[in-house]
């Protein structure tokens, strides 16, 4: 295994700013791969509509109204919650992209496999234990294989993304 070099001087900050910059693409990068992939889901195998089965919200939208309800003691409105759900969805891209923008500068066998090691880390991490871990869903184990394969991709092109944009910045 080739440890990855970097053609300049560590710059923990430049590193962050890089991290933050792929993260926040990335996210998007992600969002996309994730329509296209629920588009072509439906046409292989179309579903009919589930009648009289609660859907939970996404992870994201518990999230926010966590915090929300933490500062002003109430939900956040129905109409606000795609865009709040957004939000917190790209603070996460951002956040993830800074601690790995930074570890990239500090120890750069963190880029090992151009982002795929990072993206499927964060699935890991995110996805099978700290989201599960707050209630906001079921534990990996009672999760459909289909799922895990969707979202480990998802992550995937997150990684990847978020190291293609911290290299194009960071000119490395």
């Amino acid at each position: 295994m080739r440890i990855p070099s970097r053609g300049h001087e560590p710059d923990p900050l430049q590193g962050i700013v890089a991290g933050v910059a792929g993260g926040i693409l990335a996210s998007f990068l992600m969002e996309q791969f994730q329509a296209a992939w629920s588009t072509v889901s439906k046409q292989i195998n179309p579903q009919p509509a589930q009648q009289n089965k609660p859907k939970s919200e996404p992870a994201t939208v518990q999230t926010a109204n966590a915090i929300y309800g933490a500062i002003a003691d109430r939900k956040i409105p129905a109409d606000k919650r795609p865009a709040v759900a957004e939000t917190v969805h790209y603070m996460m891209g951002a956040t993830s992209g800074a601690i790995y923008g930074l570890a990239a500068e500090l120890m750069p066998i963190a880029t090992v496999g151009g982002g795929l090691a990072f993206g499927a880390s964060v699935w890991m991490i995110a996805d099978n234990v700290a989201v599960p871990a707050f209630g906001l869903a079921q534990p990996p184990t009672k999760t459909p294989i289909g799922t895990h394969i969707y979202a480990l991709a998802s992550h995937l092109v997150y990684g990847v993304a978020t190291e293609a944009v911290r290299r194009a910045v960071r000119g490395s």
